[in-house]
C-alpha cells in the first residue's frame, strides 16, 4: 500500500523472501495512515504511545517509529541481551564508557595469552590484552595491524595467527 514506510515495505519483503524465516518472525500489519492524515494526529498517537512530546521530524519517520512502538508493545522489546549489546555499541561510537563491560569478539583468546607465528623465519609472539594485542613492547588495536607490520601487506589478523571462529551452537 502506499501508506507504507520504506521501512515497513522492506521487512514484509524479507519476510516473503523465505517461508521458514516468515515462520520464525510473526508477521505485524501496522496501522495504515492514510497521506491525509493530519500531523497533529500523529504528534499525539506518538505522545499516548512513548509517552514524550513527538520530534519535528518527518511523516516518514513519526510513522515508522510509531509502528516500531506498536510491534513492540505487541510482541515485546529486544531482549536483556540484545539491549546491553546496544548500549555498549552507542557508548562506543560516542567515545564514552558509562559501563562497565566492554565488548568482546569472540575469536580473541583469553587475557595473557600468547600467540606464536613464524614469518620468514623469525617467530613473533603476541601477548592478548583485556583491551588488545602487544607486540614488540607496542600496544595495537587488532590483530590485523599486527600482521600488516610483520608482512607489509593487509592481512585478516585473525585469520594471519590462525584464530577461527567458534562455531555457533543451535
Amino acid at each position: 500500500p502506499d501508506g507504507q514506510c520504506a521501512l515497513e515495505r522492506a521487512c514484509y519483503m524479507r519476510a516473503a523472501r523465505s517461508k521458514a524465516h516468515a515462520l520464525k518472525w510473526p508477521t505485524f500489519a501496522p496501522p495504515q495512515w492514510p497521506s491525509f492524515t493530519p500531523p497533529l494526529t500523529l504528534k499525539a498517537e506518538w505522545e499516548r504511545l512513548l509517552g514524550s512530546a513527538a520530534p519535528n521530524n518527518s511523516r516518514a519517520f513519526l510513522e515508522a517509529r510509531i509502528a516500531y512502538r506498536l510491534q513492540e508493545l505487541t510482541y515485546g522489546g529486544p531482549d536483556h541481551e540484545t539491549r546491553r549489546m546496544l548500549d555498549l555499541l552507542a557508548d562506543e561510537v560516542e567515545g564514552v564508557s558509562r559501563r562497565k563491560n566492554q565488548i568482546a569478539d569472540p575469536r580473541n583468546p583469553v587475557a595473557g595469552t600468547r600467540l606464536i607465528r613464524e614469518w620468514n623465519g623469525v617467530e613473533h609472539t603476541i601477548t592478548v590484552l583485556k583491551d588488545g594485542f602487544e607486540w614488540q613492547g607496542r600496544k595495537y588495536k587488532s590483530l590485523s595491524g599486527i600482521a600488516r607490520e610483520i608482512t607489509g601487506v593487509r592481512w585478516n589478523g585473525y585469520r594471519f595467527f590462525g584464530l577461527q571462529v567458534r562455531p555457533r551452537e543451535v
